[in-house]
């Protein structure tokens, strides 16, 4: 069955905020003009930039797991978080709090053994940071067949229509019209794992299309950048390369020390995601020429590969769970943005 779709480009509407462990509120991030601290110290750098932009020791924590902790046998001790967020300016009661708010909202369980308290992502938890990490450790962007996913919640109910809603823009959707959300992509995977994490499936109406003519794709490309307000995640994008562009340029890798190389790889990975949180993974046809976020993935990757020898031997020389010293990273790991090898 084939349907026709008829959009009016109305421009009132505009891209809704979000809250979540990690996404940036609009003008959160000021990297413009930041170098490296005092006697191009890497930590200085990255406490202070932490310092400026506000970042919650909550969100970290989560980057911490997902990056870190996800890839060595998935649990970790209190003690150890403590210690490996202490140099970014967060003290132990902050990680204390975080880790509680963390296991009230779902995003923790905790083991205790003892007097000792041991942490890992919840099955939830691990499903959306999976999702995230999808687009973090791409090795490149996927190529656009020209289709796109219509979502039109149908039968939602009221009390879950919120986290749906949610969940739909953190995996790139939009409301082109009234009603119906849009992402310009054929691939389901990540829209079918919400609809059955939320037990949507029979509430909900999927559909695919495809533009047919030339007006249509420049019609959708205006509208594209009004809904998902593409000028400010260029803003988002270019102060991340400001930053980790300049310090990147500074440091000699030879000389980093195996807590600076952990302390860089985690800071950089949580500021990147955060930015991943709001980018909706929109195909080039339908980006500015010389998109900057590909610029940034770039560097992503480059610094990655650098930085994942000397970091992993921090981890495992630093880090403990309920066996002792974390293990050796899964095959997972190396696999991160076309191999790690």
């Amino acid at each position: 069955m084939k349907w026709k779709l008829i959009l009016i480009n109305d421009k009132t509407s505009s891209l809704p905020k979000l809250t979540d462990f990690g996404t940036i509120r609009a003008n959160s991030i000021n990297c413009s003009g930041v170098i490296l601290g005092k006697d191009n110290n890497v930590i200085v750098s990255l406490k202070e930039r932490v310092k400026n932009n506000n970042v919650s020791c909550t969100s970290m924590t989560v980057t911490l797991f997902g990056d870190v902790v996800s890839q060595h046998g998935e649990w970790v001790w209190l003690g150890s978080l403590i210690q490996a967020l202490e140099s970014l300016g967060f003290n132990e009661r902050s990680v204390r709090t975080s880790v509680y708010r963390l296991t009230q909202s779902d995003w923790l369980e905790v083991n205790k053994i003892g007097r000792k308290s041991y942490y890992c992502f919840t099955d939830s938890a691990k499903s959306h940071y999976e999702r995230v990490a999808r687009r973090i450790y791409v090795q490149e962007p996927p190529m656009w067949d020209g289709q796109w996913l219509l979502v039109m919640p149908v039968n939602v109910p009221e009390e879950k229509r919120e986290e749906f809603k949610k969940s739909l823009l953190w995996q790139g959707f939009n409301m082109l019209t009234n009603g119906i959300y849009a992402h310009p992509s054929s691939d389901r995977k990540s829209l079918d794992e919400i609809l059955i994490e939320q037990k949507l499936s029979k509430d909900v109406a999927v559909f695919s299309a495809s533009m047919d003519d030339l007006h249509s794709r420049n019609v959708i490309k205006d509208l594209v950048n009004q809904k998902w307000n593409i000028t400010e995640l260029e803003d988002f994008y270019r102060d991340f390369l400001t930053f980790y562009r300049r310090l990147n340029n500074k440091i000699d890798y030879d000389k980093l020390s195996l807590h600076e190389s952990f302390l860089l790889r985690l800071s950089m990975i949580h500021d990147y995601r955060r930015i991943q949180l709001r980018d909706p993974d929109l195909p080039s046809e339908l980006l500015p020429t010389g998109w900057v976020g590909y610029e940034a993935q770039d560097l992503v990757k480059r610094l990655y590969k650098n930085l994942a020898p000397t970091s992993l031997d921090y981890i495992k020389d630093s880090l403990q769970n309920a066996h002792g010293q974390l293990g050796d990273a899964s095959s997972k790991f190396f696999m991160r943005f076309g191999g790690l090898d």
